[in-house]
């Protein structure tokens, strides 16, 4: 049996749930929009385009106002784009209202903090321009493993001097760093080293709520990555019978607002598991 590509997603779904895993990757079931992910979406999209807006009259006086501005614009702008999307959910007008504020909080939230390592730079003696150019990183570049099958796409790549850094983004409500969050950075390092020969000196996560939480790759993050992806690799390819793939019942199954997508077919509250 071929191995199957994994993801970070896909792998923390199996690590979460195997026979979730088995319902969306291998039956492939249909899964269901949720207004976090649409937003999510268009958090990334927003600050993916912001290193692309038009800087060049931008003075040292109006530098705060005017990024602050094309951000709001941004949002804006991809709000309208995921339209259709977002009249999937159903939402009401309050509802989508309360999401789009909340957005726009934690993208001023990332903007003003952008601002602050922004003119340190320009503090050093750089120009705004220089220093705009300097922070831009380089955006969703997608990494693949043929050797460990595996491929992701990294939101952020920093290069600050001789370092390099990977960050992503993140709009949860809670700003820990988990071990579903600690295996996905790990990876990212993984698939880093081997197409560039050296792993990445930090990675981290944005979370837009609150800050940057960055950490030094060290070879144990790469390897419990490794371990992972090759323990999940040994169970895929050798089997894709549903038994094969049991349930694990947490909170995760239902919760008060939602459920998970494959609630009505796993039944995981029925005694025949």
């Amino acid at each position: 049996m071929v191995k199957r590509v994994e993801s970070p997603s896909s792998i923390n779904t199996f690590q979460q749930c195997k026979r979730k895993y088995y319902y969306q990757y291998i039956e492939k079931l249909p899964t269901f929009p949720s207004i976090h992910t649409v937003r999510g979406n268009i958090a990334h999209s927003c600050l993916e385009d912001f290193y692309e807006i038009d800087i060049s009259t931008f003075t040292k006086e109006d530098t705060d106002f005017k990024f602050r501005a094309a951000m709001q614009k941004l949002l804006l702008h991809h709000w309208v784009q995921y339209k259709p999307k977002l009249v999937e959910l159903n939402l009401n007008k309050d509802q989508e209202r309360f999401y789009f504020e909340e957005t726009m909080l934690m993208l001023m939230n990332w903007t003003n903090q952008f601002l602050d390592i922004l003119k340190k730079e320009m503090a050093k003696g750089k120009t705004m321009q220089e220093a705009f150019y300097y922070l831009t990183p380089i955006r969703e570049q997608e990494y693949r493993s043929e050797s460990n099958s595996v491929r992701g796409f990294v939101d952020a790549i920093h290069h600050y001097g001789d370092e390099v850094h990977i960050v992503d983004y993140k709009t949860n409500a809670n700003s820990e760093v988990k071990d579903s969050i600690m295996l996905q950075l790990g990876i990212y390092s993984l698939l880093y080293k081997e197409k560039h020969g050296t792993p990445p000196h930090k990675v981290g996560i944005y979370f837009l709520r609150d800050r940057l939480k960055l950490m030094p790759v060290n070879e144990e993050l790469m390897n419990k990555a490794l371990q992972t992806i090759e323990g999940i690799h040994a169970h895929t390819s050798i089997t894709e019978s549903k038994i094969d793939y049991p349930k694990t019942i947490t909170p995760l199954c239902k919760w008060s607002s939602g459920q998970c997508d494959f609630y009505g077919v796993c039944k995981p509250h029925d005694r025949d598991f």
